[in-house]
């Protein structure tokens, strides 16, 4: 059952009414949108399809170009006159019935004159519209479809790009936590990679590190202890705090061998 009746005429817009009908078909389902050209299969009655769609279409778009009050019948005269001009007869029927009608002002198309439309249809003219022009095309089909995901519920629930919008926001807090852990470990890398070499300082309680030296090191009165909590190739001298000169304590936190008096 179509949510959305694209109404045109003929000599008028229909390439913006067929721009119209594929993006709303992209966004919320090909059943979910009528266009004649696209919606009546061959060999169909189309008086009695387009009826039926009329009937249970809940918003049609009036597809209105430059030209629209202008294109004349086989007969020259205005083809809005007639009775049975079908892009007449549809928006009556969806005004008698009720249904949302919203204009859609391509182009250079300005406001209706309710003066140039039949008395049974001039209640079209005071319906608020929308604008389409192909320089904002992008722009304009978006806020349309937003607009009729927001009128219609049933069509807001199955709208494909709100459900894109919702993914992406889902997904951006886990992009946001595994930068967090890829920087975590850029960190300890940057770390283990600062005291393979050289003099530095530690956070926490490990003090002053000199790793890979390349002559004597002085460090003044105290006791030296060897830094027990560097693993593999990082193992150097970490010194306590104040007078450093004294004897030095080796300490490993590894595999202690035995002293030989303990053989």
């Amino acid at each position: 059952m179509p949510d959305v009746f694209v109404n045109y005429r003929t000599g008028d817009e229909e390439t913006a009414a067929a721009m119209i009908d594929r993006e709303l078909a992209r966004r919320f389902g090909r059943e979910r949108v009528f266009l004649d050209s696209n919606s009546i299969d061959p060999g169909q009655r189309f008086p009695a399809v387009l009826a039926d769609a009329i009937e249970e279409c809940q918003v049609l778009l009036a597809v209105i170009g430059p030209r629209w009050a202008d294109v004349r019948g086989s007969d020259g005269r205005p083809a809005l006159e007639s009775e049975q001009d079908w892009t007449r007869r549809e928006i009556e029927t969806a005004l008698c019935r009720g249904v949302l009608v919203i204009p859609v002002l391509v182009g250079r198309a300005t406001r209706i004159d309710p003066t140039v439309l039949p008395e049974d249809l001039r209640e079209l003219a005071d319906c608020q519209y929308r604008r389409y022009d192909h320089r904002n095309c992008e722009y304009d089909l978006r806020a349309l479809g937003d607009a009729l995901a927001r009128l219609l519920p049933e069509l807001g629930e199955v709208d494909s790009d709100a459900r894109a919008a919702q993914k992406r926001a889902e997904e951006k807090p886990r992009e946001q936590a595994d930068g967090e852990r890829g920087r975590a470990r850029m960190r300890t890398r940057d770390a283990k990679q600062r005291i393979r070499s050289g003099i530095g300082n530690l956070n926490g309680d490990l003090g002053t590190y000199i790793s890979e030296p390349q002559g004597p090191v002085n460090t003044g009165r105290g006791h030296q202890y060897n830094a027990p909590h560097f693993e593999g190739d990082n193992t150097g001298v970490q010194y306590t705090a104040g007078d450093n000169s004294g004897t030095v304590h080796q300490r490993f936190e590894r595999e202690r061998r035995r002293s030989d008096d303990e053989r």
